[in-house]
């Protein structure tokens, strides 16, 4: 694979790690962080032989000098930029300081395992080297998404999606049959569920389906009469009240959405901030 293959990725989180994998590319980590910055710790960025860089580790005010510090290296060290650096013609604007490890030799072969682990939906690690204060980074599945529906929302829905780059699965309540779970393989933890019914009784054997799974996320539309007719008819079923408590209703990041387009926005607003929220979690 070529280096600008590996451009393609559509998490953006995976981007320096996938261009990493090319002979003569280097790789910048955040390793430590002080004071307020714009990047979580771990965040990391590709240099390219040619000076081009994949990913970001800020807002454009950084780059450049990473680019350069790291041609200059030829074995991973770690150099302080912003507050507490000993160099004074470079400043963060945020006011923090940031730990980087320069490393122009990340191991390839580690990074090689961790993308093919990554294709297969798993949580995997890559091993940072001395003198780095974080031992490894962690990576997760890009995001996915499942929805099932009727109607203007779920078209609003895939239309965002796919304007952010986000892995979707749309079913149509014209693919299902009513009564009955929609028969698809279930979902891994980094895949969250939206069920976007006006008819809601087609929704009990979709969302048994979904709690059956690891997803992050499982929410369906509606308002409070729906939400509890859902749940009387759950433990009708037999479902635990725990299991219960997974299910999200009303969706949303924003209460009271009037439109498709609204509350197809402030859906995929819940479910990526959640998403983000799981880089977090040992």
């Amino acid at each position: 694979m070529t280096v600008a293959e590996t451009l393609c990725d559509p998490c953006v989180d995976h981007e320096a790690l996938s261009a990493a994998r090319s002979d003569g590319v280097g790789l910048c980590t955040i390793v430590g962080i002080e004071g307020g910055f714009s990047r979580r710790l771990g965040a990391q960025m590709a240099v390219l032989p040619t000076g081009r860089t994949v990913g970001s580790l800020s807002d454009g005010c950084l780059e450049r000098q990473l680019a350069s510090d790291l041609a200059q290296c030829d074995a991973p060290r770690v150099v302080r930029y912003g507050r507490g650096s000993s160099r004074i013609d470079f400043r963060l604007p945020c006011g923090g300081g940031i730990d980087v490890l320069l490393d122009p030799t990340p191991d390839r072969a580690g990074v090689r395992r961790a993308i093919k682990e990554l294709a297969a939906r798993h949580l995997t690690y890559l091993d940072l080297p001395a003198p780095s204060p974080l031992r490894r980074r962690r990576y997760l599945p890009s995001l996915r998404l499942r929805v099932f529906g009727e109607g203007p929302e779920i078209d609003a829905v895939e239309r965002i999606a796919e304007a952010a780059g986000v892995d979707s699965q749309i079913v149509p309540k014209s693919a299902l049959s009513l009564g009955n779970s929609s028969k698809l393989p279930p979902v891994d933890a980094w895949t969250a569920v939206l069920l976007l019914f006006h008819d809601h009784e087609w929704e009990v054997p979709l969302i048994e389906e979904a709690l059956s799974g690891d997803a992050f996320y499982i929410g369906a539309q509606g308002g409070e009469n729906a939400r509890l007719a859902r749940v009387a008819e759950l433990m009708r079923r037999g479902i635990d009240e725990s299991e219960i408590a997974r299910l999200r209703s009303p969706i949303g990041a924003v209460p009271g959405c009037k439109t498709p387009h609204a509350l197809a926005l402030s859906a995929m607003a819940e479910i990526v901030g959640l998403y983000d929220s799981l880089h977090d979690r040992d």
